[in-house]
């Protein structure tokens, strides 16, 4: 009910002021206490995945907090766990405003925001000032190229990146699939992928030598990809043994929201149009996998019923993104309730949660 009137609030607001307002009160109800006012409840349900123990099988997918800036209060809600960034090598700006699009009727968003980010230094300050990791939290940091990179020298970037952020990082997720980089996708093609995934392997097993510590590497894939394509992907995830995929970022797809307002903006659409075309894509690549890679289900998740799909299709491990913004925090506690193998233990997040601030 406090979400609900909190969101009609909001959505009077431009969608990317809305979204930087949100995060920053969000923050300000986590320092003073009050993060019980929208969450006070965890679902304990403990799986492991690419080796490590989530809480719970729900997570906060990448694009909500790019700079890693409201970690903590984000971990309040209850999520198992929190992926930031996309984040770059160097700062950059993003696409030009407006570049983010609410489409309420049929529960969706339309984004061009061109990682628009402060670059990994940053976010690698606010990693360090935040609680969450400190204690155990499992923390993503998804990375991607600076637009002005070539994209025979993207590598170049995820390696950078990489290096920087391996050590504050539970797990990283190489992005090639935005739509809103300029050829990004095309990372996603066999001779490119195969460069950019031996090149990322070989850094994470010299930076796990020199480390003492193994941190895993997912790589995010397009829900727009045919047949072919997503046994290229499988193959090569196979032969470079990536830990793990998480299947679907935006997609360029307008069914369902053609005529819509908003609706033939460019950019990533995400939310319940996306759902059937993500979980086919996630379902077709887990057969692909065979079961050989775990999978984090991503796209339209607005109920638990859609969550429970995404593990029917093959996921481990669920993001919530586009969901989490039109119903709140209630939709974590719904989604990692639903999923829960054995019913979930609830506890009270400021009590037991090791992994939140307290």
């Amino acid at each position: 009910m406090i979400y609900s009137l909190l969101r009609r609030a909001l959505f009077t607001l431009e969608a990317e002021k809305a979204h930087d307002f949100s995060l920053s009160a969000l923050s300000f109800l986590r320092a003073c206490g009050l993060s019980g006012l929208l969450a006070d409840w965890l679902v304990r349900d403990p799986v492991s995945v690419m080796g490590l123990v989530f809480p719970n099988r729900v997570g906060l997918a990448a694009g909500l907090d790019k700079n890693g800036a409201h970690i903590d209060a984000l971990a309040a809600l209850g999520f198992g766990h929190i992926e930031v960034g996309t984040v770059t090598p160097r700062p950059q700006p993003g696409n030009p405003k407006p570049r983010l699009f609410r489409l309420p009727e049929a529960h969706a968003i339309i984004n061009r925001m061109g990682f628009n980010n402060l670059g990994v230094e940053a976010l690698l300050h606010n990693i360090r000032q935040a609680d969450f990791p400190k204690k155990g939290g499992i923390l993503g940091v998804n990375i991607g190229k600076n637009a002005d990179t070539p994209i025979e020298k993207a590598a170049d970037d995820y390696v950078a990146c990489l290096k920087k952020v391996y050590a504050a990082a539970s797990y990283v997720t190489l992005n090639i699939s935005s739509p809103n980089t300029k050829n990004l996708r095309d990372l996603q093609q066999d001779a490119a992928l195969d460069d950019l995934l031996v090149r990322v392997k070989a850094e994470q097993t010299m930076l796990a030598e020199q480390q003492g510590r193994y941190v895993p590497l997912a790589l995010k894939i397009a829900p727009d990809l045919d047949d072919a394509q997503i046994t290229v992907i499988a193959d090569a995830v196979r032969r470079h043994r990536m830990d793990g995929v998480i299947a679907t970022n935006t997609t360029t797809s307008r069914v369902g929201v053609e005529k819509l307002p908003h609706g033939d903006e460019a950019g990533g659409l995400s939310g319940a149009p996306e759902f059937r075309l993500a979980t086919t894509t996630l379902g077709k690549l887990a057969h692909a996998l065979r079961n050989e890679v775990p999978l984090i289900g991503v796209g339209g998740i607005m109920k638990g019923e859609d969550a429970r799909a995404k593990i029917a299709a093959g996921a481990s491990l669920v993001q919530l993104y586009t969901g989490f913004i039109y119903h709140g925090p209630k939709l974590v506690h719904e989604v990692a309730a639903s999923v829960s193998g054995g019913g979930g233990q609830v506890a009270a997040v400021t009590d037991t949660h090791a992994d939140a601030p307290r």
